[in-house]
C-alpha cells in the first residue's frame, strides 16, 4: 500500500515548527524590512530586523512548508554575517535542485522531506530571499 501524498512531509514535528512563528512579531519600526513572494505558490513573507539579525520579526502567509522554513530561519539567524546571508538563497536553491549539498544552516535538514515536492521549493526560500531584500535596501525601509 502506498503512502498518501505528503504523508512524510507533514509530520507532527514538521508542523510544530509553524507554532514558533508567534515568537517573532513583525516590527513596523525595524531598521531593515523586506519581503518575498513565491512565484510557484503565491506564499509570501515580510521580515523585519535590526543590525546583526538580533531582533527579527516575521509576517508569514504560506503553507506549512514555508512556515517551517521561516521558523528555521528565525531560530538560527542571530549573529549571521550579511555577506553569508546574501549567499544563502542561491546555496539553498542549488540544494533544492539537487545540484549541491545541503548548505550550512542549523536544522535545515528538517526540510529534507520537502525536496521531493518542487512546488514547495519557492516557499522554502522565502525567509532568506526576504532577508536579502531587506539587506539590499540602502538605509532600511522606514
Amino acid at each position: 500500500m502506498s503512502r498518501p501524498p505528503g504523508g512524510a512531509l507533514y509530520s507532527p514535528a514538521f508542523l510544530s515548527l509553524a507554532v514558533e512563528l508567534s515568537r517573532y512579531p513583525f516590527d513596523e519600526d525595524a531598521l531593515h524590512q523586506g519581503q518575498a513572494v513565491s512565484r510557484t505558490c503565491g506564499s509570501s513573507i515580510r521580515i523585519s530586523f535590526e543590525e546583526g539579525f538580533g531582533s527579527v520579526g516575521l509576517q508569514v502567509t504560506a503553507c506549512a512548508v514555508g512556515q517551517a522554513a521561516a521558523a528555521i530561519f528565525a531560530r538560527h539567524r542571530k549573529g549571521k554575517d550579511p555577506a553569508d546571508m546574501m549567499s544563502m538563497p542561491d546555496a539553498i536553491g542549488h540544494w533544492l535542485e539537487g545540484t549541491s549539498d545541503m548548505p550550512q544552516w542549523p536544522d535545515l535538514e528538517l526540510l529534507e522531506p520537502a525536496l521531493a515536492y518542487p512546488g514547495r521549493h519557492g516557499a522554502i526560500l522565502l525567509p532568506w530571499r526576504a532577508a536579502v531584500d531587506a539587506l539590499g535596501k540602502a538605509g532600511g525601509t522606514r
